[in-house]
């Protein structure tokens, strides 16, 4: 056995004849002699061809990495600028300051989006961050951060026009802002340099003590600006008015009582009259003026069709001058203490031929004469609205029954107006297709007559709320509310019996409103 398993171990199967003979070795290739010497110098090439092609070619976005790799993944970064501007534009208003905290792309693009904007901090705007990342403006009010406000205090002031923050000591004059609290000219005009600079395709503007410069400028570089608010307006920060081509929405705010007071006087009415022909609206409030301005604005402004006056402190006989506004189809009286304070004659007075529409907003009537020259001037109006004006009994009403084409009558808190005194007058009315009466309280419908009540049905829309039993009494009708529940409460609180009474009653079905059943 161990024989055996040694001759199998030193077994041969292809032995040597020639033992003293060594192997020759095969010759290598030219292929493997190549890649056996140039290996390394072959790697070494291909990697700066790879960085000459790399410095070469235009840079291509950076592939996203996935996602948990790196701390710089962005899945937004192969999307171009204008299409995330058009996702972001989709998303709601609600979600725009959330939507800019993602990251500064973001914040800059969602800057674009912005079209309108209020200013609180003025610096914001004289440092140019405000036209740096808002550089698509439209529309922008200055008017919060012009004024002095006090952050630390806890009294704010709102107002329509400005909500600041006051001291809690009273300026000398008696009033709540002095002189002092409105920012320097200069520094309006600077931060306007900036802001028409910067902005040059705003179309409304609301700024406030203004000077001939500042509005200047912003006049040149804005050429699309179409509507103007300017507060604490003064006559000679008016003579840049002229500069706005395409202006035709103008806002004057001349004082505002308790506030602050600076004035436009005839001569400012004068300078915007012959410096801006083609206003479609104009909006004077706490103006002066007289005769006088507001003929020059009917004289030059040819093309207006809406004037607002606004707690205006105009002199007696201004009235007569609308006769000149040719072209005017709506008159806006608010907060105005005396409409005229002498009217005038009536043979003097004329009247605006194109006039449509006659809004008073808490106005004072008490004045017959002045009512009536209003009338006369409105002779040709189609709808009148009355809305909290105090003062306006049944006979000045009756003053409206001059103007013979009215379609439309809105009332609404007119405490002393009478059902009769609206009879009387929408008899007169032939044309009368709309009636709208809310809060008169004088006004029952227990003194409808029934020519009042034909009339009613005839109109094509009528607003019947004269207060609030009326209104009441309409909500529950044909719903059977009311009636068992009146009874019920008849008896709750009638002697002891008739109380047991109804709540056996109660007991035994009947309904009672459970919003107003209160048990004793």
């Amino acid at each position: 056995m161990p024989a055996v398993e040694e001759d199998s171990r030193n077994h041969n199967p292809n032995p040597n004849p020639n033992p003293t003979d060594t192997p020759r070795k095969r010759r290598a290739s030219m292929t493997e002699l190549w890649f056996r010497d140039q290996q390394l110098n072959l790697k070494n090439v291909v990697f700066k061809m790879h960085q000459i092609q790399q410095q070469s070619e235009p840079p291509t976005p950076r592939m996203a990495a996935p996602l948990g790799q790196g701390d710089e993944y962005d899945p937004f970064s192969l999307i171009s600028d204008e299409s995330l501007s058009l996702i972001l534009s989709k998303l709601p208003i609600s979600q725009h300051a959330s939507n800019s905290l993602v990251c500064k792309r973001w914040l800059r693009v969602q800057g674009r989006l912005v079209r309108s904007i209020t200013l609180l901090d003025w610096d914001f705007l004289d440092s140019g961050k405000l036209t740096g990342r808002f550089p698509h403006l439209t529309e922008v009010n200055l008017v919060p951060a012009s004024f002095k406000s006090v952050g630390s205090s806890g009294i704010l002031l709102s107002h329509k026009l400005v909500s600041i923050h006051l001291d809690s000591v009273l300026v000398n004059d008696g009033g709540l802002i002095g002189e002092d609290s409105v920012l320097g000219s200069d520094l309006i005009d600077r931060g306007l340099k900036v802001l028409g600079a910067g902005c040059a395709n705003l179309t409304k503007l609301v700024v406030a003590n203004p000077s001939e410069e500042g509005l200047g400028f912003v006049a040149q570089c804005c050429v699309t600006l179409q509507e103007l608010e300017i507060h604490c307006c003064k006559d000679m920060s008016l003579k840049a008015i002229s500069v706005f081509n395409n202006l035709q929405i103008l806002k004057l705010i001349g004082s505002v009582e308790g506030l602050y007071d600076s004035g436009v006087t005839d001569i400012g009415l004068t300078i915007l009259a012959q410096g801006c022909r083609r206003l479609v609206k104009l909006e004077l409030s706490g103006c002066e003026g007289s005769y006088d301005g507001i003929k020059a604005i009917g004289q030059c402004c040819q093309m207006l069709e809406e004037l607002t006056l606004c707690a205006h402190k105009m002199d007696g006989g201004w009235l007569a001058a609308l006769s000149y506004c040719s072209n005017l189809k709506t008159l806006k009286l608010q907060s105005c203490d005396n409409i005229d304070s002498y009217p005038g004659p009536d043979k003097h007075l004329g009247s605006c031929p194109a006039l449509e529409e006659l809004y008073l907003e808490r106005c004072q009537m008490r004045d017959k004469e002045s009512s009536k020259a209003l009338f006369l001037v409105c002779e040709s109006v189609r709808e009148i609205s009355f809305e909290d004006c105090w003062g306006l009994e049944d006979d000045i009403f009756r003053y409206a029954t001059i103007c013979r084409r009215v379609k439309s009558l809105s009332l609404e808190g007119c405490s002393l107006m009478t059902t009769e005194g609206l009879d009387s007058l929408v008899h007169a009315w032939k044309e009368l297709q709309t009636l709208r009466v809310v809060s008169c309280n004088s006004i029952k419908d227990a003194d409808i007559t029934p020519e009042l009540a034909t009339l009613f049905s005839v109109l094509k829309e009528l607003k019947w709320r004269p207060d609030s039993k009326s209104l009441l009494a309409s909500s529950l009708a044909d719903t059977g509310l009311g009636k068992k529940g009146g009874r019920f409460f008849k008896r709750v609180f009638g002697d002891g019996q008739e109380k047991m009474n109804g709540f056996q009653q109660v007991a035994k079905g009947d309904v009672v409103d459970p919003c107003i059943y209160c048990p004793p």
